[in-house]
């Protein structure tokens, strides 16, 4: 569950289980200041979004003490214009360290016109993330080529990750000592209240994707009857947050990566690169090894790379570009297409530096982590015999976790019998939280609805081309009604067609448009 900022084909990029035993059941009174502020909204349109308004909102830095040290958060809003309100509909991204402010509009514009025109679709960036403030950069530049080779093959790699993973934390600890220890998803869940309240809504309406739907989940668990309705996609793991999760994702990401290897081998007469799945898949393992010796036009090495090839498995829009990226270095010797693509794909932002920064402050204060090396080296040597693609580019993404300076917040069970009915979307071959995790939260979240898009490999499945999987959010948000069929799963869409090659520009379309927004390692 991890997050990249990225820009690509003008796309612009804004793109898990946690309460500690000290938090009470929520009240009005616990959460609330003594005033309820009101929003001032203002005109922040785009050329895609041309209704979009933005506001601020004051809350606590530590919503047990609601008089202490105020942050701000950045709101976002396309309001309603049907005559009659169902209310707010907050959206989030994921991430943890996405920006939701664009999300607003895409979803606004997205859904079909009557049923969008019957909700104030909300967005905002949580606490630390983007425009509000503080807006945390423990360390800019903490990503920049050329990073130490992922895989510790020898103790020389090893130390310098440690050292570059330490230095992460240590940057972190000494610019916000302050802040990190109300940088959590309880802490956010809180500030989604507090939004609730400065709408003046007595319930919110909900659509999340990604860690986002851990998010809403928590928000249901501490705020059970202020919770109208929820809609979940692409769901987090709640029993695995977030070491466990990790682990199992590396299997997955593996498995996706093999399903672009096999989608290559299967274009060979464009591609050039074997008709052989495994063959292809070596091929790319030796283009590693290559940049791993001498990294393409000085930018991109073995870390690079991978996180260059990374987004294939979040959404296989993208195999075109990369699969030209690679056949051009392969067989042409030609680099240029790679380190295109690592610009496009892989190369990290001010902004992405702030998202990596929220990201690892909510991983590692939301739940305990191993704080023994020892652990995280077996561990992550284990999964890489089997799953090498992304088994140690996922741990030294993570493993300031080992370092961090805050103590862990427990887990919050998110198990609920008292929400609505809740609708839930998973894809089948989802990499980035697999299935397990989508039958997982059914399981925790008693009343709820499941619908599987079958064979599915993308990650964020509503929004994004598929007329089936839209018109269950579509109906559900209009009326409430969710589908039911006694079994574990509710309802069966159909996957969506892999890309064809040099059919389309690769990454448009509204899927492209949509997994800018939720980025990647979400």
């Amino acid at each position: 569950m991890k997050k990249r900022a990225v820009a690509l084909c003008g796309v612009a990029a804004v793109v898990a289980s946690m309460v500690t035993a000290a938090v009470p059941a929520a009240s009005a009174d616990s959460t609330s200041t003594p005033r309820t502020p009101t929003l001032t909204w203002k005109k922040c349109t785009t050329k895609d979004y041309p209704t979009l308004q933005c506001a601020s909102l004051k809350v606590p830095l530590d919503h047990d003490r609601p008089h202490g040290r105020q942050i701000t958060l950045a709101l976002s809003r396309v309001p309603h214009t049907a005559k009659k309100s169902q209310g707010p509909l907050l959206v989030n991204p994921g991430g943890p360290g996405g920006s939701g402010l664009s999300l607003a509009g895409f979803v606004a514009k997205s859904l079909p016109a009557k049923v969008a025109a019957q909700y104030d679709v909300i967005g905002f960036d949580p606490r630390g993330v983007g425009k509000s403030t503080p807006a945390l950069n423990c360390r800019p530049g903490h990503s920049s080529p050329v990073r130490p080779d992922t895989v510790p093959a020898t103790p020389a790699i090893e130390k310098a990750n440690l050292k570059r993973t330490q230095s992460f934390a240590k940057a972190c600890a000494e610019k916000y000592a302050d802040v990190l220890p109300f940088i959590d998803t309880v802490s956010a869940v809180r500030d989604m209240d507090a939004i609730r309240g400065a709408l003046g809504a007595k319930k919110i309406n909900y659509f999340g994707y990604s860690y986002g739907t851990y998010l809403g989940a928590v928000y249901g668990k501490l705020y059970p009857d202020r919770v109208r309705r929820m809609a979940l996609d692409s769901m987090v793991d709640p029993t695995g947050v977030w070491y466990d999760d990790n682990l199992q994702q590396d299997y997955a990401f593996d498995a996706r990566h093999k399903a672009f290897a096999a989608w290559v081998a299967q274009h060979d007469k464009t591609y050039k690169l074997g008709k052989d799945p495994a063959k292809v898949e070596a091929k790319w393992y030796a283009m590693r090894g290559a940049v791993a010796k001498k990294p393409a036009g000085k930018k991109v090495g073995a870390g690079e790379l991978e996180d260059t090839y990374l987004p294939g498995g979040y959404f296989n829009g993208y195999w075109p570009f990369l699969a030209e990226a690679f056949a051009a270095y392969v067989n042409d010797k030609d680099a240029d297409p790679l380190v295109e693509a690592y610009e496009n794909f892989g190369a990290v932002d001010a902004a992405g530096d702030n998202g990596y920064s929220v990201y690892a402050s909510v991983q590692c204060r939301d739940a305990s982590w191993p704080r023994d090396w020892g652990t995280w080296r077996d561990d992550n040597w284990r999964v890489h015999e089997k799953a090498p693609f992304m088994a140690w580019n996922n741990a030294w993404y993570n493993a300031p976790c080992a370092f961090w300076p805050t103590e862990s917040l427990r887990p919050t069970d998110v198990s609920n019998a008292q929400l609505p009915p809740t609708l839930l979307f998973q894809a089948t071959d989802d990499a980035a939280t697999p299935y397990e995790g989508g039958v997982t939260m059914h399981r925790k979240l008693d009343g709820s609805s499941l619908v599987v898009e079958q064979g599915g490999g993308n990650h964020g499945i509503t929004l994004s081309g598929s007329s089936c999987l839209d018109e269950h959010l579509a109906t559900y948000l209009e009326n409430g009604k969710v589908p039911r069929s006694g079994g574990e799963i509710d309802a069966v869409c159909k996957a969506l067609p892999d890309p064809k090659p040099l059919s389309t520009k690769a990454g448009s379309g509204r899927g492209a448009t949509l997994h800018g927004l939720l980025g990647f390692r979400s």
